[in-house]
Formats: C-alpha cells, structure tokens, sequence
C-alpha cells in the first residue's frame, strides 16, 4: 500500500511538472508570435502617423481645403489672365500647372506642421519610443497623400477650363515623381522652420531654391509629353525627377534626427 502511494504521488508530480512545461512553452510561443519584426515596427509606426494625419484632416478638413481653394484660384486666375489660342495654351499648360501645385504644396507643408506644433503634437511624437525616421516618413506620406488629392481634383478642373487632355500617363507619372520630390525636401525643411517665429516666411525662402531641379525637370517633362515629344528628349528630365526623389529622400532620411534634435 505505501508503495502504491509513493508511485502514485511520483506520477502526479510527473503529470504536473509536464503540463506546467507545456503551459510555459504555450507562453513562449505566443510572445514569439506576438513579437514584432524591427522592419514591422517601423511600417507599423509609419502607418500609425499616416493614420493620424488622415484622421485629423477629416474631423477639420483644413488643410485640404486650404489647398484645393488656393489651387483653384490660381486656376482660375490664369484662365482670365491667359487669353491665348489652343496652341500657345499647350505650350504653358505645365507651367500654370507646376506654379499651382508648388504653392499649394508650400502651403499645406507650412500648415502641417505649424498645426503639430501648436497642437503640442510634435513634441508628443517626438517623445514617443519610435524612430524617428519614422516620423519623417509619416508625415511626409501624409503631406504627399494631400497634395495628390489637390491635384486629382485640379487635373480635370483645369482640362475643363483650358480644353486640354491632361489625362496622359506620362504626365501623370512627371507629376507623381515631382510630388515625391517636392514633398520630401519640403517636409524636413518645415519641420526647420517651424520652430522659429517667421515660419510662414522662411519655409518658402528655404524650399524654393532646393526645389529647383524638380520644378525645372517637372516642367520640361510635362511639356514633352503635351507636346507630344519622343521619349529620348524627355528621359533626362525623368531620370532627373528619379535620381532627385531618391538622394533627398535618403538625405532627409539620414539628417531629420539631428534637425529635430535642434
């Protein structure tokens, strides 16, 4: 009798000690599971700023609509202003149009972030535990989402106007490239400005001369394809945009740290 007791107390404790093990390994296989990448961890945060931005524009829908309406009278404007047959019209159409979305963009660049500073949001994302890369990325998916939707709604507002197709490919392309162009230097250069008085002011004195090269390279690339030019002159304003996108982007990447540290 004892020593069926003794086995008996062996095999519970055998029994216990095994669903304990299994309970722990369950456990350390849940936190792997739950476990995130550091590449995850940094989409996840890029998206959480995107979100962010997306969700604020559409309780006050301020920025956008700032945008859309400076775009549209400066539409407007031209049409009035340029009394011009078919022919002359296509050779300025990417000028109206490029003078239309720089401002746009430069100003909804400069409420962006005049609006995460005021708010007390940027110190907020600043101190929070992500990269900041991160941040950089965040906003300036976001700030590119906004001017897009400006110029979805210009594209055809201003085909109407000045009876032109704008709706090409190409062009959509050249515009889609110099977006990303233009939102990048933008984006680091407000998040310079915005810490300082005359942010209004300085943003447009800092970003105009960077963006040169993408207005320029825009233009010419957008005129070659209203006009209907061969795609061997029009390349080297392409790879321009290309080239241009990529080194900034990876210049804001590497320097946006030290800038908000500031």
């Amino acid at each position: 009798m004892a020593v069926n007791r003794i086995i008996e107390k062996q095999e519970e404790a055998t029994q216990v000690e095994g669903d304990t093990q299994v309970e722990e390994h369950s456990i350390v296989s849940q936190d792997q599971k739950f476990e995130r990448s550091p590449v995850s961890s940094f989409l996840g945060s890029i998206w959480a700023i995107v979100w962010k931005d997306l969700a604020a524009e559409l309780r006050s829908r301020e920025l956008v609509s700032a945008m859309l309406v400076f775009a549209l009278l400066v539409i407007i404007i031209f049409n009035f202003a340029l009394e011009l047959d078919a022919k002359t019209r296509a050779t300025v159409t990417s000028g109206v149009l490029w003078v239309t979305f720089a401002f746009a963009g430069t100003l909804g660049l400069s409420r962006s972030m005049a609006m995460e500073k005021d708010r007390g949001c940027l110190d907020g994302l600043l101190l929070a535990p992500v990269d900041r890369s991160a941040i950089y990325f965040g906003k300036s998916i976001g700030n590119l989402v906004f001017m897009l939707i400006v110029e979805i709604i210009v594209l055809p507002v201003y085909s109407i106007l000045y009876n032109t197709n704008l709706f090409q490919p190409g062009l959509v392309g050249v515009i889609l490239l110099g977006s990303i162009g233009y939102v990048a230097v933008g984006t680091l250069l407000s998040s310079m400005a915005v810490e300082t008085r005359t942010r209004d002011v300085l943003l447009p004195i800092l970003l105009f001369p960077v963006v040169i090269p993408v207005l320029i390279a825009s233009v010419k690339a957008s005129t070659g394809f209203l006009q209907g030019l061969e795609m061997s002159e029009i390349s080297p304003w392409i790879n321009l945009l290309i080239v241009y996108d990529v080194v900034f982007t990876a210049v804001a990447f590497m320097v946006f740290d030290y800038i908000v540290e500031e």
